[in-house]
């Protein structure tokens, strides 16, 4: 299974054979532990849940510790709806990503907050002619004659970022099976330590 849970780490640049230099985006990944099942006459469905990553046992819940009965104390669960024919509640799910493979990579992205028009929709602003005192970065008319109302999904200041995000067609440069970090080339949605789904 082409499948794995990583946390973004950095970016850099690395070479081929030719002298061409490409960027590349680091993601740590780590053990990925199934710690449930899902069969479709018990629950509907079919699909397995992941564990990955740690944190201390003090944040985890009294049942959450039992659900996962000392498998470890993982600080995310995931759900992937796939057939489990060969996988058991405490197995490590193998990574079998290498060189070349196309993957899909899903992250949640930066939240920068609450932005105004030119920032968050790339608009250009007001002139900065004469006779135009604060209207460098204002968003301009926003209403039409006539209807005197604002229309509905118009483009205007909000809060930006923060949003679930999949990048398609990423290509694994390196795969380093011993330090578990993997180098797509590309950018990845989010910052230094988010999680990132990878999906070969």
């Amino acid at each position: 299974m082409k499948f794995t849970l990583g946390t973004k780490q950095n970016m850099t640049q690395v070479f081929d054979e030719e002298g061409n230099v490409y960027p590349v985006t680091v993601i740590k990944t780590g053990p990925v532990v199934v710690t449930q099942i899902k069969t479709k006459e018990r629950d509907g469905y079919e699909a397995i849940q992941i564990g990955f990553g740690t944190k201390s046992s003090k944040r985890i819940s009294k049942p959450m510790k039992g659900h996962l009965k000392d498998m470890g104390n993982f600080s995310t669960l995931k759900e992937i709806q796939i057939s489990a024919a060969d996988l058991k509640v405490g197995d490590t799910v193998e990574n079998n990503l290498e060189s070349g493979d196309k993957v899909v990579v899903s992250a949640i992205t930066k939240a920068k907050g609450f932005q105004g028009v030119v920032k968050r929709h790339g608009f250009k602003g007001g002139p900065r002619s004469h006779g135009q005192k604060h209207s460098e970065r204002e968003p301009g008319s926003i209403g039409t004659a006539g209807y005197q109302r604002v229309f509905k999904a118009r483009r205007m200041a909000g809060r930006m970022g923060g949003d679930r995000v999949s990048v398609k067609n990423l290509l694994v440069v390196d795969f380093d099976k011993t330090t578990g970090e993997i180098l797509i080339r590309g950018a990845v949605p989010g910052r230094r330590g988010t999680l990132v789904e990878i999906n070969g």
